[in-house]
């Protein structure tokens, strides 16, 4: 598969280093072509590099690991680079204080169903390329648990929630995830991104802020729906 990586930084690079290992074809794109040229290096395994538009140009699969907001401005000066790609968007619109952001009313639009007071960054995004195949991804963990290999935790790979309208780019990314070593989850379509940006928010807060186990939010499958009876 032919990738092409917006951004340089910490999780441009943990995701591109599995999708090396397992032999896609991957170009790095930044701003500062340095900086693009010095990830691919590290990268290794004939990664390429270049401008922005150039990696957007070359990838079938594009992910945009970009700042919540930048990724807004980059994809729409991209424009027809990104006609027909799948636009992988890993971003969390999540501010001072483990804040979910909102629009400058704070209103919620009823765009992505999470009552966040606004559209999400995946469906912001897909407003900004409105000829690519937006899916969210990749959002839910810090860069470093991406670096692992595999994310593996008490036998368990990590799960995955993965949110699109477009099969076939669904089918592509969900690809992606298991080459990272990971297990998708089907998140519903891109009207639900808000609710799993709502989900990192929420983590991000237990874990950073208050030392607790997100985790342990959740009972075991067998008890979703109530206790489990012989």
């Amino acid at each position: 598969m032919r990738i092409g990586v917006l951004g340089t930084g910490n999780m441009a690079d943990a995701l591109a280093t599995h999708w090396v290992r397992a032999g896609h074809e991957v170009v790095v794109g930044g701003r500062d072509e340095q900086g693009a040229r010095e990830l691919a290096a590290r990268l290794g395994g004939g990664a390429g590099h270049g401008s922005l538009r150039a990696a957007a140009e070359f990838g079938e699969v594009v992910l945009a690991a970009l700042p919540y907001g930048a990724g807004q401005e980059v994809v729409r000066e991209l424009g027809a680079a990104l006609e027909g790609k799948v636009l992988v968007d890993c971003s969390n619109p999540v501010g001072p204080g483990f804040v979910l952001l909102t629009d400058d009313h704070g209103e919620d639009d009823g765009d992505d169903g999470s009552r966040t007071g606004g559209a999400s960054a995946a469906v912001r995004l897909a407003a900004a390329a409105p000829n690519a195949r937006v899916v969210k991804a990749f959002n839910l963990c810090h860069e470093d648990v991406w670096r692992m290999d595999p994310p593996v935790f008490d036998g368990r790979p990590l799960a995955v929630p993965v949110c699109g309208d477009d099969p076939a780019a669904l089918a592509l990314v969900h690809r992606l995830v298991r080459d990272a070593g990971c297990e998708p989850v089907n998140g519903g379509g891109l009207g639900r991104a808000g609710l799993v940006e709502a989900t990192a928010a929420l983590f991000i807060g237990l874990w950073v802020g208050e030392g607790a186990d997100a985790q342990a939010i959740a009972p075991p499958l067998a008890f979703a729906t109530g206790p489990a009876h012989d």
